[in-house]
Parts: structure tokens; sequence; C-alpha cells
């Protein structure tokens, strides 16, 4: 498990990030630099991919975030159980008691807040199918409002919640129902843009 100060040194050693419009990429494409892993999931750096399929854990980043929009495009198989988690206040508690969790799981027993949901805080109806291809997921977060598209749906339009307001972000591979591995996580072009 990671150390508080160990996270709080690593926090502050981030590079500077565009603002004003501009995506700066979170993730080069060759290596997990700006990321900490957290837990037991197997992250690597695979085809120009963030990808884990074992393991219960995060790849979270060494910046925190407060107002931003985040896109990336995610690749999972129909039983993956992932999401991405925003605006972190306990990064040794990584949770959606702790933070917002953008869910990308097709099979979460709980549909409505299953893909394309904010967990806890707003549901999907329909929820889209993310499994077995490339999808595109675009993800605000201006002061207490949040949307989340994914492939040009939005799922949740302008969801109010003020719980959270700063934090890391980290990517997410866990267990499946049965605590078994749920299957293989991708996600590249990882960008954000800073108001």
């Amino acid at each position: 498990m990671l150390h508080r100060r160990s996270l709080l040194l690593a926090l502050a050693a981030t590079p500077a990030f565009a603002q004003g419009g501009a995506w700066t990429p979170l993730f080069n494409g060759r290596d997990m630099e700006g990321f900490t892993p957290v837990g037991n999931a197997n992250w690597r750096v695979e085809d120009g991919a963030l990808v884990a399929d074992r393991g219960t854990g995060f790849l979270m980043t060494t910046r925190s975030f407060s107002d931003f929009d985040l896109r990336t495009e995610v690749f999972l198989d129909p039983r993956t159980n992932s999401g991405i988690f925003i605006r972190i206040s306990d990064p040794a508690r990584i949770g959606s008691a702790t933070s917002y969790e953008i869910n990308l799981w097709d099979e979460r027993p709980e549909q409505r807040y299953g893909t394309g949901a904010i967990v806890d805080v707003a549901a999907v109806d329909p929820m889209p199918r993310a499994g077995g291809r490339w999808n595109t997921l675009e993800i605000s977060a201006r002061g207490e409002v949040m949307s989340v598209t994914l492939n040009g749906q939005r799922t949740v339009d302008g969801a109010r919640h003020a719980r959270f307001r700063d934090g890391p972000l980290a990517l997410q591979h866990a267990a499946g129902v049965n605590n078994d591995d749920s299957g293989v996580i991708r996600f590249r072009r990882l960008e954000i843009r800073l108001p």
C-alpha cells in the first residue's frame, strides 16, 4: 500500500499542464510516467496503451485536478470491471466513498450504475454497452457539475454533486462479481484540458 507521505511527495513533483483550452496528454504511450500504481493490478504498457487484466488496483495520476475535461479511448472485455475515478480525496482509500467513479462495467449487477454512470451519483438509462471494442469516453467536471459522454451518447448530463472538489484521477481494474479476474482493460490517448 502506498504511504501518504510518499504520495504527497510524488504529487508535488509533477509537470505543468496547459490551461485555457489546450489538450495535454496524461499518458505518453511509452511508459507509466506521471502515474502511481495502487493495489495489485498488473498495469503495464502494451502497443501504446495502459493495460491491466489481473488483480485489483488503480493507476493513479501523480497530480491532482479540480475542474477539467478528460477524454480517452478505452477497450474492455464485456465482463471487465473498470472505471475512472476523479477528484480522489483520500489516495490511500480509492473508492466511490472518497471520489467520483465513472463506471465501465457492462455486467455490473446493479445496471443503473453500470457503464457510463457516476456510481451513487448519476444513474444511466439506458446503459450503453462498451465491451469488445474501442470506445471514446469524455468526462467534464466543472465545480459541482459533471457530465459523461460515451461514443457521442451523453450518459450523464449536468449531474450536480459537491462532495469532492479536487484530487488525483485513477484508472481501475477490479475483480469481477465472483472475485475472479474480470478481463482486460486498455486506455489510450488519455488527455486532459484545464479551463
